[in-house]
């Protein structure tokens, strides 16, 4: 069944130029990281620095745009970063990218490479469909500090993607929560790209069918859809 997905009208106002795309998987292999995904990696940060070309992650327009949405909704973007530009960071700085997992590996990828905030959500733990909204301050964010878990608030009015159980990435894109992720054992996974105004819509279409073929390449049978890009104007 394919997972419903829906951005609150107050979260459309608040960035009418976002544009979101989804992958969704079954059938996948996932496992630990591996000399090829380590490999996808660090072509990525290759391309990004390409991409860049001697600026820093935050001075891309497309980071700016996720960094005034950041604003608009009360985060300060210079301390917690979109997905993307965090990880645009790490891949330029000596360490490199962290290798977490094979799937997580390849939407990393994905995300450097594009300069795109990419997330993975295991279908098998998600409850419900998921709902991008401005959050009440309310909702249950469940994490882990200091080697336990731990429930967490968001803020009244930040934006945060969530299901039935609660809340599952905080300030958009910024920090997934531990119950959704994907580990080795997952086997079903939606993966969700998201752009803003001025980043071409067919450049995160190109993304997107990127990261189809190499899941297709890592999990030979893996029965994919790609959705069409879903615009908020």
């Amino acid at each position: 069944m394919t997972l419903t997905l829906t951005v609150s009208d107050e979260v459309r106002a608040l960035a009418p130029g976002f544009t979101h795309l989804a992958v969704e998987a079954h059938g996948l292999v996932n496992g630990p990281s591996t000399e090829a995904s380590s490999a996808l990696l660090d072509d990525a940060a290759r391309r990004l620095a390409v991409r860049l070309d001697g600026r820093a992650p935050h001075e891309d327009p497309h980071m700016v745009a996720w960094r005034a949405a950041y604003t608009a909704f009360g985060s300060k973007p210079s301390r917690t970063r979109n997905s993307a530009e965090a990880l645009a960071k790490r891949a330029l700085a000596d360490g490199g990218l962290p290798r977490i997992n094979l799937l997580v590996d390849l939407y990393n990828a994905i995300s450097v490479a594009h300069l795109i905030p990419v997330g993975g959500e295991d279908l098998d733990l998600i409850q419900g469909g998921m709902r991008l909204v401005r959050a009440t301050g309310d909702e249950d964010f469940v994490t882990v500090a200091g080697g336990e878990e731990t429930v967490e608030h968001p803020d009244a009015g930040e934006v945060v993607w969530c299901d039935d159980a609660g809340v599952t990435c905080r300030r958009w894109n910024w920090r997934q929560g531990p119950r959704t992720r994907l580990t080795e054992r997952t086997a079903s996974a939606l993966f969700l790209l998201e752009t803003l105004a001025p980043m071409p819509v067919p450049e995160v279409a190109a993304a997107g069918a990127e990261l189809a073929e190499l899941l297709e390449k890592f999990s030979p049978g893996a029965r994919i859809e790609v959705r069409a890009p879903e615009s908020a104007g």
